[in-house]
C-alpha cells in the first residue's frame, strides 16, 4: 500500500470518529436508575385520575420556541385501563387539537399505551419519581410528515405537580424538546 492511499484511509477513519462524535452530542439519554430511589414516587394512575392542567413549549434545535399550548386532560379508568382525553390550545404554532390515549398495565409494572397519532405501540416504564414513555409518531411539519422518536420523561414534584420533559428524535438525533408542567386540577 502506498502512503497515498494510507493517508486517504486515515483521512477517512478520522472524519467518520469525528461524524460520530458529533452525532453523539447532538444525542440525549438519561439514565433511568438514578430516578429509582427518588421521591415522591410517581403514580401515573393516580397522577392522572381526574382533570390536569398542562402547559407547555416546543423548542426547535436552536432553541427557538416554535410552539406554546396549553392541554386541558381529563384522566379516568375504563375497562381496567387509564384513558387521557386530551384538548389543545395553541398560543402560537399548530398541532392536533385533540389525543385520545389508553394506557394498560402489564404484569411486570410497566404500561402500554395507544393513541389515534402513534405509530404502534408506546411503552411505558416508571423508575421511582420519573416514568419514561417511548413511542414513534407521525409528526406534521409545515408541508411535511416525518416518523419520528418521542424519548418522553415525567417528573414528580409532588402528589398534585410534575413536568414533562419530551426529547423529539429522527436517526438517534434530537431535533426538538417539549417542555411542559403539568399540575391536577
Amino acid at each position: 500500500m502506498n502512503l497515498s492511499k494510507i493517508s486517504k484511509n486515515v483521512s477517512r477513519l478520522l472524519a467518520l470518529a469525528a461524524s460520530i462524535i458529533v452525532l453523539g452530542a447532538c444525542s440525549i439519554s438519561l439514565d433511568a436508575q438514578k430516578y429509582e430511589q427518588m421521591e415522591p414516587k410517581f403514580d401515573i394512575e393516580s397522577f392522572f385520575d381526574g382533570k390536569v392542567k398542562a402547559w407547555g413549549i416546543v423548542q426547535n434545535r436552536d432553541g427557538d420556541v416554535v410552539q406554546r399550548f396549553i392541554v386541558h386532560i381529563d384522566g379516568y379508568k375504563k375497562d381496567g385501563n387509564l384513558i387521557l382525553d386530551e384538548r389543545f390550545e395553541y398560543g402560537f404554532g399548530d398541532g392536533p387539537e385533540t389525543r385520545v390515549w389508553t394506557l394498560s398495565k402489564n404484569a411486570d409494572g410497566t404500561y402500554t399505551g395507544n393513541a389515534g397519532d402513534i405509530a404502534g405501540a408506546a411503552k411505558g416504564t416508571p423508575h421511582g419519581n420519573a416514568f419514561n414513555f417511548a413511542y414513534e409518531m407521525d409528526l406534521a411539519v409545515g408541508g411535511s410528515t416525518y416518523r419520528v422518536n418521542f424519548d418522553d420523561w415525567f417528573f414528580a414534584f409532588d402528589d398534585k405537580t410534575m413536568m414533562n420533559r419530551s426529547y423529539i428524535k429522527k436517526f438517534g438525533i434530537v431535533m426538538a424538546e417539549v417542555s411542559i408542567f403539568m399540575q391536577k386540577q
